[in-house]
């Protein structure tokens, strides 16, 4: 149904019966066949089943008032499982996997009345910050069709921004829903670490993934997060806090919050009309009553480097699964066990998968855990006290959410680690296990959009979306769409 692109909108229209969940679940097809073409950001397209769920759920009016996500097209991360519907990670290791479950998150959207309608494209195993790491091709930035939407959930943010769908769901280890939000203009939550659980979430590095909703306000990222966070017995890191009403935070009021700014962690290597749409965004939440902190985050500095040693320890020891005999691709012609090992992970792995497992079974082996490995979780235990010591004075924490707007496609590929500072302002926050959003805040001379990122305290998400949602409304960048 044309013009209905908000849960609002969409809600509302099927409960006044100005539409059914049929005609939005067709008209969200409808969107993807006209606009994907260019941009690739579906890797699969689950027409089907979810026609199916629509015609369900426009049957069940008894029970539309209990559903809050009624009849809402989401978008799916190909690292997330959906039951009996092609989920790849991204990589010819799974191309063909079809999971026997769905994830908790699925279940939770699915129980609020949304409709999960396709499989959008990532990095392989959410192992990069471009989307061009995957095996079925690179997904395009909708605001520029030679620039990356950002990584690794690319393919969720590029769909979102275009507005294919309102909702989309990524995952974030590093930065991979806070940097595609910002690269294309849009919102993207990382929650605390178990505030969402993820039980079905095809593992990259088990202390640092999250599953956090991406879309274009923050009224609807609040209300995809309700429905999915909460304790849950199946995924052991869970927390079992109760979830506040995220609605409720949603006053428009920033008077009297603080906001801590780490000036000396922002002193290079930020793009100058970035750090100018950053201080543009801070000056008008000083207007509107906040208060701004110099803060100190001394261990920053290490974070990229911490992150990178965890993290690809972590993916050697979850990758090892995938050995050709369980499930998942299996090389043909092998002679023996261990050649048959060898050419499986060598033909169905990438090159930035195979770096990361290299890099991370260095660190993990005998002679230098201690001096890798080891170290690197020390320092990052430093990082969160940093983080700690700095919310005793302030509320939230302001950054940019990536240093530069997208860059084009191909410009970094063959340079890991400038593609790797792309999550420069994103993994200390990740390695703390806090919860961040990124909101759109500016654009550049070229039209690309620039992302404000806000950080709180662990379980404080409501702080983080008071803020980001009265910023919001004092600007219009979340509303301006890209070039059709």
């Amino acid at each position: 149904m044309a013009g209905l692109e908000s849960v609002g909108e969409i809600t509302g229209a099927i409960r006044s019966g100005r539409a059914s969940a049929v005609e939005v679940c067709r008209d969200a097809f409808a969107r993807i066949a006209q606009l994907d073409n260019p941009l690739r950001a579906f890797l699969t397209r689950a027409e089907d089943s979810a026609l199916r769920l629509a015609a369900e759920l426009d049957r069940r009016r008894a029970d539309w008032a209990q559903l809050p996500l009624l009849g809402v097209p989401i978008a799916v991360k190909d690292t997330i499982c959906t039951r009996g519907v092609r989920t790849t990670a991204g990589s010819r290791m799974l191309e063909h996997y079809e999971p026997p479950y769905d994830a908790t998150v699925i279940e939770r959207l699915v129980a609020a009345g949304a409709v999960p309608i396709g499989k959008t494209n990532c990095d392989e195993f959410a192992m990069g910050s471009s989307t061009e790491n995957s095996a079925f091709g690179v997904t395009r930035n909708p605001w520029c069709l030679d620039r990356t939407p950002g990584g690794s959930s690319g393919g969720s943010a590029a769909a979102v921004a275009a507005r294919m769908v309102p909702i989309a769901l990524g995952s974030d280890t590093g930065g991979s829903i806070r940097q595609p939000a910002a690269l294309c203009g849009v919102i993207g939550i990382k929650p605390t670490y178990g505030r969402v659980s993820r039980y079905g979430l095809i593992a990259f590095a088990s202390s640092l993934d999250h599953i956090g909703p991406i879309a274009t306000s923050v009224a609807d990222a609040a209300a995809a997060l309700q429905a999915m966070a909460g304790p849950d017995p199946l995924d052991a890191t869970s927390q079992r806090a109760a979830v506040p009403a995220f609605a409720a935070a949603l006053t428009a009021d920033v008077r009297g919050l603080r906001v801590g700014v780490p000036r000396a962690a922002l002193t290079g290597g930020v793009d100058p009309e970035v750090m100018d749409a950053f201080d543009s965004a801070l000056d008008l939440l000083r207007q509107e009553g906040a208060l701004t902190v110099d803060i100190a985050l001394p261990h920053n500095q290490h974070a990229v480097t911490v992150y990178y040693l965890v993290a690809t320890a972590e993916a050697s020891s979850n990758l090892s699964r995938y050995d050709g005999v369980r499930y998942g691709f299996r090389a043909a012609q092998a002679e023996t066990l261990s050649r048959m090992y060898d050419l499986t992970r060598d033909e169905a792995f990438g090159p930035e998968v195979k770096r990361r497992i290299m890099l991370g079974t260095y660190v993990l082996s005998a002679g230098y855990y201690e001096a890798y490995y080891r170290k690197a979780q020390q320092v990052r235990t430093l990082i969160r006290r940093d983080y700690d010591a700095a919310f005793e004075q302030v509320d939230l924490i302001a950054m940019p959410t990536s240093p530069t707007p997208a860059f084009r496609l191909g410009e970094r590929i063959d340079n890991p680690l400038q593609m790797y500072l792309a999550d420069v302002f994103t993994v200390g926050i990740s390695l703390a296990g806090l919860p961040a959003i990124s909101v759109p805040c500016g654009f550049t001379a070229d039209g690309l959009p620039i992302g404000l990122q806000l950080a709180a305290r662990a379980m404080d998400e409501p702080t983080m979306l008071r803020a980001a949602d009265a910023y919001e409304r004092l600007t219009t960048f979340s509303r301006r769409r890209p070039p059709a």
